[in-house]
């Protein structure tokens, strides 16, 4: 099985989980004299295979990203970069948005706001970290598709 599989399954095994979940919550009371519209019981059955199954998934997958190395880092290595590559980067174009955002003046005399960096220069910052993003993203995507789940 091939990481991306793996990875969709367990995508598909989170949704099952937060389903099985409502329909445990829908069937655990009823009026006396009437029956649940499914079983409780049958329903913790499956949510037990359910969590084995992702349990089992989880860990293969995170096993296969720490052993996977591709230009001298682990997948989980890509990971945690590109995560904080996009963290870093809404929070310098939020920044830029508001350090370029025009401040309306009604008269002359009043204040006048400027901004506190060299806009221009952090957008091309901005543009170079987009660009790393996009290229481990791309990185990450191809180590998904073409590296065996362990």
């Amino acid at each position: 099985m091939k990481l991306a599989t793996a990875i969709s399954e367990r995508a598909d095994l989170q949704k099952k989980l937060a389903e099985l979940g409502g329909r445990l919550n829908q069937n655990a009371k009823v009026q006396e004299g009437e029956e649940p519209a499914e079983a409780p019981e049958d329903l913790l059955a499956e949510l037990d295979r359910v969590v084995r199954r992702m349990e089992e998934l989880i860990a293969r997958i995170n096993l296969t990203n720490s052993s996977t190395i591709r230009e001298g880092r682990s997948i989980t290595e890509l990971l945690a970069h590109r995560d904080c590559l996009k963290s870093r980067i809404q929070i310098m174009r939020d920044f830029l948005d508001n350090a370029s955002s025009k401040v309306r003046r009604m008269t002359h005399s009043e204040i006048k706001i400027k901004s506190t960096v060299p806009v221009s220069e952090i957008q091309k910052t901005v543009d170079k970290l987009s660009k790393e993003l996009r290229e481990c993203d791309e990185l990450i995507q191809e180590l998904n598709w073409t590296t065996e789940l362990l």
